[in-house]
C-alpha cells in the first residue's frame, strides 16, 4: 500500500467506471516538467511505500534541476517486461537455474517467479535461407522449428509453469511491433489491494530497441537480461533521475522523404549532441505533423544516438493509432481522459524544462542512407556514391562520410530535399557512371571484378557491389507508409519491365502480419514477388544477422577475389561482421530505397543521377520515374488498412501452427536439464554459492586478455549471427555430433553457456591490439608468445588462477542490450575492464555479473598512458571499504619490475549496483534477498 505521503491518491471516472490515480499535481512542481519525468513520478509517487520508494525520491523528481548532473538515485518499477527470444531464453535459463539454486539452499522454488507481467515473443530465431519462391515462409519456418526445437520447448514449459508469462510463438512478428500495435496498453489498469488503479503504461525490454513504444507515449528502455529477471521477480530499478533533451520539432517533411530519412537525421543530430544515458523529449509544433509509425520509428532508433528513451507526448494522434490498431472505446477513452487529468496531454504551446534543447525543422530533412558500418554515420542519396568510393580507397570513415555529405560536383547551390525534385535537376545528357570510374574525382578504388555463371549467365561483380537487399526490420516494416512506398515503387519498376540485379539476394520480413495483409489487399504483394521481393518469414531476419547464406555462386566470387560487396537493409544495426560474414559494408536505407539498390546492384550506381535499368521499351529508367508521391501513398494505405486487421491478425496471437502446439511439455516447478542438449544447459552462476556473500576483495596481478580500441560494441564481444566451423564454439558444437548444417547462430545458442563462452570475443571484424593487424577473436599472453584464440588462452589463465582484465576505448559495449557481453566476460575470468567510457546497459551488465567497470580520468586513454597490454594489472582500495570508494588506484608493473599507478573512476555508480556487486551480481543479490522473505 502507498504512504500517499503527498496526498495524491484521487479517483478518475470513465464510462461508469472509477480508476484510482495518483495526481501529480499533488506534488509542488511538477507542471514544468518534461513528459517522461511526469511518468517517473506518478511511479514513485504510487509505488512509495517508505522503504524502498521514499518521498524524498518522490521529492528528487519533483524538485528536478534540469542543469544539474544525473546524481538522485530513485527506485522504478516497470507495469510489465518485454523479451524476444535471443536474450529470453536466457532469461528463462536463469530463473530456471535460480529455482534449482534455492531449492539447494533449502528455499521455496516457486518463490522465483515473476510478480509483475512478462512477455515474450519469439522472433530472433528465423534465418532467411530460402528466398524468391513461392514455398520461401513454409520452408524457413520448418528449419526454424527444427534448429530451435529445445529452446521452444523450454519456452513452452516456462508459459506453463511460471505465472503471468505469456509467449507469443515464432512465426507471427516482431517484438517491437507487437508491443506496437497489440501488447501495449498506454495506461495500464491493475487491481492492488482489492482497487482498480490506473497509472501510465511503463516496461522494460530486453531489447535495446524497446524504446520503440516511445512513439505511443508508453516510457520503456532496453536493459539487461539480468536486469529484467530482478524487475520480474519484484526487484525496483535502481536508477538515477536523468538529464532530459527536448527535441524541439518544427515544420514537415518534404515532399519524397521518409521516416528512414528522419530517423537518420536524427540519429545523427543527437550522437553528435551526446544524449549518452539520457531521455529525449519529442516536443513543439512539429509533432503534430509526425504519424505515430513515424515516431515509433524514430524511438526504435533511440539506442542508435545512445539515449535511454527518446518518447512522444499522448496526443491525438496517439488515440488515432490506438482505434486504427483496434483498441477498445473504452481504452481510448480512458487513455485520453487520465492524459487530460494528469497533464500529460501534449500542448504544442508549452515548453518543459529541459536540460538542452535540440532543434529539427523537418522541412530539412533529405533522403539518406547510413553506414557502412555505424548506424549514426549517416550520408546524404545524393552523394552516396561518391562516399562509396572514398571508403573503397581507403579514405578514414569519417573522411569519406563527411565528403559522401556534398555533391559530387560540388554545387551545394539546389536545395537538398526529396530525389524527385534533386533527380529533375540533373539534365538527361550528361553521362552515367560507370562502375569502377573514378568520376574524375581522384578516387581510384581498387577494382577487381570476379567473373561467375549464375542460371546461365555471364556475370561479373566487383568491390561495392550490392549482394543482399533486405526489407526487414521493426524499425520500418511497422511503418505503414514506407512499405506501401516500397510495393508501389516495386509496382510501377515491374510495369517497365526492371527486375533486380540476379546477384542480390532479396527477402521481405515483415514484424507482422498485418503488413502483408494490406500489402495483399492493395494488390501490391504480385508486385513485389516478381522482382523477389517476395515474403521469407515474420521476424527480424537480416537485421539480427540471420540472413542467411548467399547465392552459391556469387558467395564463392566474393571468396575468390576477397570482394568488399555491400548490403542495404531497412534494419536498425550495419555494425561490422553482424548482417553477414562475407559482407564488409552494410548500409541502412528505407524500404523503397532498398528496392531501388536492388534494381541498381551497386553502391557506385548514383541513384539520383545514373538510371536503375532500362525499360521493356529500351529506355533508360530513373528513380524519379518509379518514387511514389506522398498522395499515392496516402491514398493507398487509407484505402487498405483497417482496424479489423489487427484485431483479426491478433485474435489468435499467443495460438500457434502445429508444431508449436503439438510439442511434448513435461508439467513440473522443476525444469528437467538434458546433458545432451547443446541448446540449453543449466549455467554455472550458483555453483558453490552461500547464504552470506564473501567479502569484496582487491583484484591483485590480473593480466589482459584484450586490448581494444573505440566504439568495440556488444556484437564484437558477444556475436549473434553466424558461428564459424574453425572457430571455439564450431569445434565444440562438431565435438558434440552437430552437423555444420545445424550450427545456427550464436544468438539461437544463448541458452547454452558452452557456446557463449566460446563465442565471446569472437566476432570475426574485433581487433585486439595485442595482436596487430589480425582480425577475430585471438590475443597473445606475452610480447614475443603465439597467437592464440581468446578462449584458449582464458583456460590457460583460469588453470593458472590468473585474474583477467579488459582494456577498451570509448562507448565500450554500445550496440544491443546483450547480456551475454557481460556473461561470457565474467566466465572468461575477467574480473575488470577499464575503458575510456561505457555504453549505459553494458556498464550494468558489467556489475550484474561482478565485474568490475573502471573508467579512464578525462584525458587518459590507453595510448596516452602507454599500456602496451603486457603488464600486470592490480586494483587496489576495494577490499575493506564500505561505501566502495569513488576513485581506485589502478597498479600497473611492468615485465623489469617497476610499477606506475593509475587513478580510475569506479562506475558503480548507485547503492544498488554496489550491493549487486558486493553480492557477486544481480541474480545473487535477489536470490539471497528472497531466501530471506
Amino acid at each position: 500500500m502507498s504512504s500517499n505521503s503527498f496526498n495524491a491518491r484521487s479517483e478518475l471516472a470513465v464510462d461508469g467506471e472509477r480508476y484510482e490515480i495518483y495526481r501529480l499535481d499533488a506534488v509542488p512542481g511538477s507542471g514544468r516538467l518534461p513528459y517522461s519525468l511526469k511518468v517517473l513520478l506518478e511511479n514513485l509517487l504510487r509505488n512509495e511505500d517508505g522503504r524502498l520508494v521514499t518521498a524524498d525520491q518522490v521529492r528528487a523528481v519533483g524538485e528536478w534541476d534540469p542543469a544539474a548532473e544525473a546524481s538522485k538515485e530513485i527506485q522504478y518499477t516497470p507495469a510489465r517486461v518485454l523479451m524476444q527470444d535471443f536474450t529470453g531464453v536466457p532469461c528463462v535459463v536463469d530463473l530456471v537455474a535460480m529455482r534449482d539454486a534455492m531449492a539447494d539452499l533449502g528455499g521455496d522454488p516457486t518463490k522465483i517467479n515473476p510478480l509483475i507481467p512478462g512477455e515474450l515473443v519469439i522472433d530472433h530465431s528465423v534465418i532467411a535461407d530460402v528466398f524468391d519462391r513461392p514455398d520461401a515462409p513454409r520452408r524457413n519456418s520448418e528449419l526454424e522449428f527444427h534448429r530451435n526445437k529445445e529452446r521452444y520447448e523450454l519456452l513452452r514449459w516456462a508459459q506453463q509453469s511460471f505465472a503471468d508469462f505469456l509467449v507469443v510463438p515464432p512465426d507471427t512478428g516482431i517484438c517491437h511491433q507487437v508491443n506496437l500495435e497489440y501488447l501495449s496498453r498506454v495506461v495500464f489498469t491493475s487491481e492492488r489491494d482489492g482497487v482498480k488503479q490506473a497509472y501510465p503504461d511503463t516496461l522494460v525490454g530486453t531489447d535495446s530497441h524497446t524504446p520503440m513504444v516511445n512513439g505511443l507515449g508508453v516510457l520503456g528502455w532496453g536493459v539487461g537480461g539480468i536486469e529484467a529477471e530482478a524487475a520480474m521477480l519484484g526487484q525496483p530499478m535502481s536508477m538515477l533521475v536523468p538529464q532530459v533533451v527536448g527535441f524541439k520539432l518544427t515544420g514537415e517533411l518534404p515532399e519524397g522523404t521518409t521516416a528512414t530519412d528522419l530517423v537518420l537525421t536524427v540519429a545523427e543530430l543527437l550522437r553528435k549532441t551526446r544524449v549518452v544515458g539520457k531521455f529525449v523529449d519529442f516536443f513543439g509544433p512539429g509533432v503534430a505533423n509526425v504519424p505515430l509509425a513515424n515516431r515509433a520509428t524514430l524511438g526504435n532508433m533511440s539506442p542508435e544516438y545512445g539515449s535511454t528513451c527518446a518518447i512522444f507526448p499522448i496526443d491525438a494522434e496517439t488515440l488515432d493509432y490506438m482505434r486504427l490498431t483496434g483498441r477498445s472505446e473504452h481504452q481510448i477513452s480512458l487513455v485520453e481522459a487520465y492524459a487530460k487529468e494528469q497533464g500529460i496531454w501534449h500542448d504544442p504551446l508549452h515548453t518543459p524544462d529541459y536540460s538542452q534543447i535540440v532543434e529539427l525543422d523537418l522541412s530539412t530533412v533529405e533522403s539518406s542512407i547510413a553506414g557502412p558500418k555505424r548506424p549514426q554515420d549517416r550520408i546524404p542519396l545524393r552523394s552516396a556514391s561518391r562516399a562509396v568510393r572514398g571508403l573503397l580507397a581507403g579514405e578514414p570513415q569519417e573522411v569519406a562520410v563527411l565528403a559522401g555529405g556534398l555533391d559530387d560536383a560540388g554545387d551545394e547551390s539546389f536545395p537538398a530535399s526529396d530525389p524527385v525534385a534533386i533527380s529533375t535537376r540533373i539534365p538527361r545528357d550528361e553521362p552515367p557512371h560507370e562502375v569502377g570510374d573514378s568520376e574524375g574525382d581522384g578516387l581510384d578504388w581498387p577494382s577487381d571484378p570476379a567473373s561467375f555463371i549464375l542460371d546461365g549467365q555471364q556475370l561479373t561483380l566487383d568491390h561495392g557491389d550490392i549482394v543482399i537487399a533486405a526489407i526487414t526490420s521493426c524499425t520500418n516494416t511497422s511503418n505503414p507508409s514506407v512499405m506501401i512506398g516500397a510495393g508501389l515503387l516495386a509496382k510501377k519498376a515491374v510495369e517497365l519491365g526492371l527486375d533486380r540485379k540476379p546477384w542480390v539476394k532479396t527477402t521481405l520480413a515483415p514484424g507482422s502480419r498485418v503488413v502483408t495483409d494490406y500489402l495483399d489487399r492493395a494488390g501490391l504483394t504480385p508486385y513485389l514477388d516478381k522482382i523477389g521481393f517476395g515474403l521469407v518469414g515474420y521476424g527480424c531476419t537480416t537485421c539480427i544477422g540471420n540472413s542467411g547464406p548467399l547465392i552459391p555462386e556469387v558467395s564463392d566470387a566474393v571468396t575468390e577475389k576477397d570482394l568488399n560487396v555491400s548490403a542495404v537493409l531497412s534494419g536498425n544495426r550495419n555494425f561490422e561482421g553482424r548482417i553477414h560474414p562475407e559482407v564488409k559494408m552494410n548500409f541502412l536505407a528505407s524500404p523503397p530505397l532498398v528496392i531501388a539498390y536492388a534494381l541498381a546492384g551497386s553502391m557506385h550506381v548514383d541513384l539520383l543521377r545514373d538510371p536503375l535499368g532500362t525499360s521493356a521499351a529500351g529506355e533508360p529508367v530513373f528513380l524519379k520515374d518509379i518514387w511514389p508521391t506522398t498522395a499515392e501513398i496516402k491514398e493507398v494505405v487509407g484505402a487498405n488498412l483497417a482496424a479489423h486487421m489487427f484485431t483479426d491478425g491478433y485474435a489468435d496471437v499467443y495460438h500457434g501452427d502445429e508444431n508449436w502446439r503439438g510439442m511434448d511439455v513435461p508439467e513440473g516447478d522443476m525444469f528437467a536439464w538434458s546433458n545432451d542438449s547443446t541448446y540449453v544447459r543449466k549455467p554455472p552462476y550458483f555453483e558453490g554459492m552461500q547464504r552470506e556473500p564473501a567479502p569484496v576483495e582487491d583484484i591483485v596481478g590480473a593480466r589482459v586478455l584484450a586490448l581494444l580500441g573505440d566504439s568495440v560494441t556488444t556484437d564484437h564481444i558477444s556475436p549473434a549471427g553466424n558461428i564459424r566451423a574453425s572457430s571455439p564454439a564450431g569445434l565444440y558444437l562438431q565435438a558434440n555430433g552437430v552437423a555444420r548444417a545445424d550450427f545456427n547462430s550464436y544468438g539461437s545458442r544463448r541458452g547454452n553457456h558452452n557456446v557463449m563462452i566460446r563465442g565471446t570475443f569472437a566476432n570475426i571484424r574485433l581487433r585486439n591490439q595485442l595482436v596487430p593487424g589480425t582480425e577475430g577473436g585471438f590475443t597473445r599472453r606475452s610480447a614475443g608468445g603465439p597467437v592464440e584464440t581468446i578462449f584458449d588462452a582464458s583456460n590457460t589463465y583460469l588453470d593458472a588462477g590468473t585474474p583477467l582484465v579488459v582494456i577498451a576505448g570509448t562507448d565500450y559495449g554500445s550496440g544491443s542490450s546483450r547480456d551475454w557481453a557481460a556473461k561470457g566476460t565474467m566466465l572468461l575470468g575477467v574480473k575488470a575492464v577499464i575503458a575510456t567510457s561505457f555504453e549505459r546497459i553494458h556498464r550494468s551488465n558489467l556489475i550484474g555479473m561482478g565485474v568490475l567497470p573502471l573508467q579512464f580520468k578525462d584525458g587518459d586513454t590507453a595510448g596516452t598512458l602507454g599500456l602496451t597490454g603486457f603488464e600486470t594489472y592490480s586494483v587496489l582500495g576495494l577490499a575493506g571499504a564500505d561505501p566502495l570508494p569513488r576513485e581506485v588506484t589502478v597498479r600497473v608493473a611492468d615485465d623489469d619490475g617497476s610499477t606506475r599507478d593509475i587513478v580510475t573512476t569506479l562506475r558503480i555508480d548507485t547503492p544498488a549496483e554496489e550491493a549487486y556487486y558486493a553480492h557477486g551480481g544481480i541474480l545473487q543479490y535477489v536470490l539471497r534477498q528472497l531466501l530471506e522473505n
